[in-house]
């Protein structure tokens, strides 16, 4: 079975939640993403886009924005990173404030390890796992929903990792997120779109596995 690993950024780098084959669960977090995939795993899953188009918008990004709404990222370029300013990216492409991680991701990202490290998003496992949609995360119904459906699926610690995290730059969401994209590298049941995959030009798919 392994080690899964979930991670989403965080301002000043990435947390990374892990589970292994015998039920442990720990929550870590780094500047860099490397240095949180040194532990041996079997998969892992991003909430960042892998697979950047060079114009037009990615199909898994439009057919997941019909199930969680404008939570999904649209585009999503090779090229953000090169632009000068905010105001002449968000002209193109309104993904700016990722553009870090677009480029670290991607430019390290190959065919071959993309067989282990995929992308996932939080809010479309958190709706496989409802069975539809929740109340806005940023509410406190919302928290409350993703909080409950992280317990009864193995987090029994959630809420005490909440309390850790004070002082690390890791955001409540942040965390929360995480450990929804660790269930998604352990299940690993449905992908968007479930058909044909789509690759840029590097040969990278561009898939949302949830």
């Amino acid at each position: 079975m392994g080690t899964f690993i979930g991670i989403d950024g965080i301002p000043h780098g990435w947390v990374a939640v892990y589970i292994d084959e015998n039920r442990g669960q720990r929550f870590d977090h780094c500047s860099r993403l490397d240095c949180l995939l040194t532990v041996s795993h079997s998969r892992a899953m991003i909430d960042v886009p892998i697979g950047l188009p060079e114009w037009k918008y990615r199909r898994c990004d439009l057919e997941a924005r019909k199930l969680v709404g404008s939570s999904v990222f649209l585009g999503a370029r090779w090229n953000v990173w090169t632009f000068r300013s905010y105001k002449e990216a968000n002209a193109y492409y309104w993904v700016w404030c990722i553009r870090d991680k677009l480029q670290e991701v991607n430019e390290a990202m190959t065919p071959r390890r993309q067989s282990r490290l995929q992308e996932t998003h939080p809010e479309l496992v958190f709706w496989r796992l409802n069975g539809g949609p929740l109340a806005n995360k940023k509410t406190e119904d919302g928290r409350k929903q993703r909080i409950a459906l992280l317990k009864r699926h193995g987090f029994n610690q959630i809420e005490t990792w909440l309390g850790q995290r004070r002082g690390t730059g890791i955001g409540r969401d942040d965390l929360i997120d995480a450990c929804a994209c660790a269930l998604a590298a352990r299940d690993r049941t449905q992908r968007i779109p479930s058909d044909v995959r789509d690759r840029d030009r590097r040969g990278l798919r561009m898939e949302i596995w949830y």
